[in-house]
């Protein structure tokens, strides 16, 4: 062993006296041959101290090239995988990623290596070390590294913190990403080199751009949904259901399209919610899964619901899709019937401008403190004009005018306000005119 050793430590000092020749000669393709010929070295004798403390001298040596730390760290990077035991292949990793530390000509490098590194973290079951070793790292400055490649690692990075339940951060991170880039057809994209920035291709493990898409979706899910923010969540389901992956195969779609519809059902009305609705109800495909479009059509029927009768005929359906792994959480079911109260609350405003609160919470199944509730947290979330008259019992509805609509209206009051004005002007003078010619008479 001591002879290897000794053998080892004098080839290694006879390859170092040649990369100094070559290095101070200039010759990039000698000093680069010459660096990778000590790596292998290293490697071949199992001598992994060695080879991580040769890593270092030679990143240090005096005006090394920078193509030689490249290829340095590029050959050592390969050996990782090929490690006797895990501490030794975490060993090495640090050793690279701190000799690439700070030099933009390995940046790439060292953003894989500290992937590599947390993804070791995170199967040892430390997600939070892994997520904070992610979050050094800003691939949206790489110019050099490939669009796919830099949204795969922006997206494991939102991952690793939704894992951490840092969700402030998640959404911080993930708005890194256009959604537009989602919508360019690659096979269009031209690659274009500037000076010596040449975009790298993307290793063969990075999902497609289609892909990427279907997991930046699903994550924004898993974050909306910490929320409950259902009108984002069914967003979000739409853009899946538009993949053309999706959209040919039935197995896959019908499961997301019946997830916009729950979460269409669920969402708050709003015009976006409204929009979207609409949009649903024209797709063909929902005629496959007719109970749900029959579910669509009764909130778009101004008419009003009955609320035990509809969770009579879809709570099956409700179950399953829990049990499917949908992400219908404990609290849908009270929004549904807050939903359900909602809608029918609004088609009562359509039909009548003033109502007894009585009436109205025998329209709605309800008793007259919940009645009131409800309709005073319409009123407080500006989706109903209402005013609740209590002594009397009686609520006033108005119709929610635009401000063209307040302008042309005051206008109006303005212009029969001069006429009046004008019309006394002339009485007042009619009558002094009258008044003199009778003091002359």
């Amino acid at each position: 062993m001591e002879g290897d050793s000794t053998n080892l430590d004098a080839a290694i000092e006879s390859l170092l006296n040649v990369e100094k020749q070559m290095r101070l000669a200039g010759d990039v393709a000698g000093t680069r041959k010459a660096v990778i010929d000590i790596i292998e070295l290293c490697y071949k004798a199992g001598a992994w101290k060695t080879l991580n403390d040769q890593i270092v001298l030679l990143s240090k040596r005096r005006g090394q090239l920078k193509q030689a730390i490249t290829a340095m760290v590029q050959k050592a990077m390969e050996y990782i995988d090929l490690m006797p035991d895990m501490d030794t292949r975490i060993e090495l990793i640090k050793t690279l990623s701190s000799v690439s530390a700070g030099k933009i000509y390995v940046e790439i490098e060292r953003a894989r290596l500290i992937k590599r590194l947390a993804k070791i973290k995170e199967e040892q079951g430390k997600i939070d070390e892994a997520a904070d070793l992610m979050q050094e790292i800003a691939v949206e400055t790489f110019g050099s590294m490939a669009k796919t490649e830099k949204i795969a690692f922006i997206l494991e990075q939102v991952r690793l913190c939704l894992d951490h339940q840092d969700f402030v951060r998640a959404q911080i991170l993930s708005r890194k990403i256009s959604t537009r880039v989602f919508d360019v057809d690659p096979s269009k994209e031209k690659k274009k080199p500037k000076g010596d920035s040449i975009v790298q291709d993307a290793p063969a493990e990075i999902p497609s751009l289609l892909e990427l898409k279907r997991i930046y979706y699903e994550l924004m899910i898993r974050y909306y949904s910490h929320n409950n923010d259902y009108l984002e969540i069914c967003r979000c389901y739409k853009a899946i259901y538009d993949i053309p992956a999706i959209k040919e195969d039935p197995a896959k779609w019908i499961p997301v399209l019946r997830k916009i519809c729950w979460y269409l059902v669920l969402a708050p009305h709003d015009p976006m919610q409204s929009s979207l609705l609409n949009a649903t109800l024209e797709d063909k495909n929902l005629s496959e899964i007719p109970n749900f479009r029959l579910l669509l059509k009764q909130l778009v029927t101004m008419e009003v619901i009955q609320w035990t009768s509809l969770w009579e005929f879809y709570r099956n359906e409700y179950e399953n899709e829990k049990l499917l792994g949908g992400a219908l959480g404990a609290k849908t079911e009270e929004d549904l019937k807050l939903r359900i109260i909602e809608h029918n609350i609004l088609v009562v405003s359509k039909y009548y401008s003033r109502i007894s609160l009585k009436r109205i919470a025998d329209l709605l199944c309800l008793s007259l403190q919940e009645a009131e509730k409800h309709l005073s947290d319409m009123v407080n979330s500006k989706s109903l004009i209402a005013k609740i008259d209590r002594p009397m019992g009686v609520v006033s509805f108005r119709t929610a005018q635009d401000s063209n609509g307040v302008l042309n209206s005051w206008a109006t009051n303005l212009e029969k306000l001069l006429d009046l004005v004008e019309k006394s002007c002339h009485q007042i003078h009619k009558e002094t005119m009258i008044h003199k010619a009778m003091l002359k008479a």
